[in-house]
């Protein structure tokens, strides 16, 4: 089983059931929408096709979050290196000579000297001077300003809210629908976590909240914003624009490492099989920065262009998928981490020595039960050999754990007793040909409570587990 799971960014323009299926049998654990580019309907209709295909596929909704884009024009803007640009946020701006953005205290809020950089800094600016509400720039590197594409300022915070009035209505949409995740954008500090936290709490969600980081303040203040997301989304793209390129690499590890550490999910994301958008096949540089990803321990990794508008969506996800089942085969045997205490010193110790037995003994799998996952998330940790086979007594916590490393979850009916979950498990299990009687098992459990931990660990072959059990 291919433990990194996959995430794919899918767009109305291809979204059928049909297609939905190929991508999920050939590895997709989750599937993001990109409210930025996505009408109601359109998202609609890739819901009721992802549910046609699996209930275990999980839903992500991306939101713009506090960005800013050049507003709409129907022709490009050519500018050339060393010629002045107008740039407002006034919508009411000749858009014949002034670049309109979508933030209305741009020229306020943009500092002189500041380096404007536009799709993808592609396009660079820099700000000279400032009348009214009107920019002044001087064109370091020229091209083709376009409609609707990324405005960054590095290394400047720019006062904007960190919801939108649209992101407050595909939350609503979101949430309407049963999504499992919303992916904020921007995230700058705990603050904005706490605003989409604040409008699901009003809404009754369980939906769980991504942060994306993707600028300066994202990386300084990871700890607090660990303290209030359910995981992470390195989104490179944004990131390499508004930090030096080359500090990257090292921030991508950095944050994998404070998300193993805190037990929380990381994605890693932007162009990782960027060339697939247009070839069948990967570059070299591509296999590797996959490969990187997984050797870094990450839970994730993350298609965008790739499914959502490429030519070669389905080879995409097979690529990846070969390329994570083939390094995780090369993989050290366990992320020897420190142990973190979630419940107590002894359900903390128990877990770190189920992974660490399953892989001395060379079993076949871990068997936990879970309401949440918290378990399951500080087993994932680890990153042992051996696949994590969990029984999830609410099926959005199924959807939940397809984004942890090594986790093949299942939807199981409660037990009133907890202990009885085990005899259960391994009969549905055998059933459905997922272990065999001789298989060698590792089995997690509690009997004081699901809100205890854990409390006892079971090693044997699933036949005379069942047996003990009857």
């Amino acid at each position: 089983m291919k433990k990194t799971k996959i995430v794919a960014s899918i767009s109305d323009l291809n979204c059928g059931e049909e297609f939905i299926r190929k991508l999920y049998d050939s590895g997709m654990n989750v599937v993001r929408i990109n409210s930025a580019h996505q009408s109601f309907d359109g998202a609609m209709k890739i819901v009721k096709a992802v549910r046609s295909v699996s209930s275990g596929i999980a839903l992500m909704m991306d939101t713009k979050g506090p960005e800013i884009r050049t507003g709409i024009f129907s022709e490009p803007f050519i500018v050339e290196s060393g010629q002045m640009v107008e740039m407002s946020g006034n919508c009411e701006a000749d858009v014949s000579t002034c670049i309109p953005v979508t933030h209305s205290d741009f020229a306020r809020d943009v500092p002189i000297g500041s380096t404007v950089l536009i799709d993808d800094g592609e396009i660079e600016l820099l700000a000279i001077e400032v009348s009214g509400d009107i920019l002044f720039c001087k064109v370091i590197h020229g091209g083709a300003i376009k409609g609707r594409k990324g405005v960054n300022i590095p290394n400047v915070h720019i006062g904007l809210p960190s919801l939108s009035a649209r992101d407050l209505k595909y939350i609503d949409f979101a949430v309407k629908n049963d999504f499992d995740f919303i992916a904020h954008s921007f995230v700058r500090s705990r603050d904005d976590v706490e605003a989409v936290q604040e409008v699901l709490d009003k809404l009754e969600s369980s939906i769980k909240i991504i942060a994306k980081i993707e600028n300066h303040n994202g990386v300084k203040n990871i700890e607090e914003i660990l303290d209030v997301a359910y995981g992470v989304m390195v989104a490179r793209g944004d990131l390499a624009i508004e930090i030096p390129f080359e500090k990257v690499p090292g921030i991508q590890k950095m944050l994998i490492n404070k998300c193993i550490k805190r037990r929380k999910p990381v994605i890693i994301a932007t162009q990782m099989l960027h060339s697939m958008i247009t070839n069948p096949r990967p570059t070299r540089a591509e296999v590797n920065d996959v490969a990187g990803a997984i050797y870094d321990q990450a839970d994730a990794i993350m298609l965008s262009g790739e499914t959502a508008v490429g030519a070669y969506p389905v080879e995409a996800v097979k690529t990846m998928a070969a390329i994570a089942g083939e390094v995780e085969k090369n993989k050290e045997d366990i992320n020897d981490i420190p142990i973190v205490v979630i419940n107590n010193d002894i359900s903390a110790f128990l877990i770190k020595s189920a992974v660490e037995g399953a892989v001395e003994l060379n079993a076949q799998a871990v068997i936990a039960d879970t309401t949440s996952g918290r378990t399951i998330r500080s087993l994932s940790a680890y990153r042992g050999k051996c696949p994590i086979l969990a029984q999830c007594y609410s099926r959005e916590t199924v959807r939940h754990l397809a984004l942890s490393y090594g986790v093949s979850a299942r939807f199981m009916e409660p037990e009133i007793v907890t202990h009885e979950f085990v005899g259960k498990a391994l009969d549905l299990l055998k059933k459905d040909n997922i272990l065999q009687l001789t298989d060698m098992v590792v089995v997690v459990g509690g009997n004081f409570g699901r809100s205890k931990g854990v409390s006892f660990v079971e090693i044997g072959s699933v036949e005379n587990l069942i047996t003990a059990e009857k």
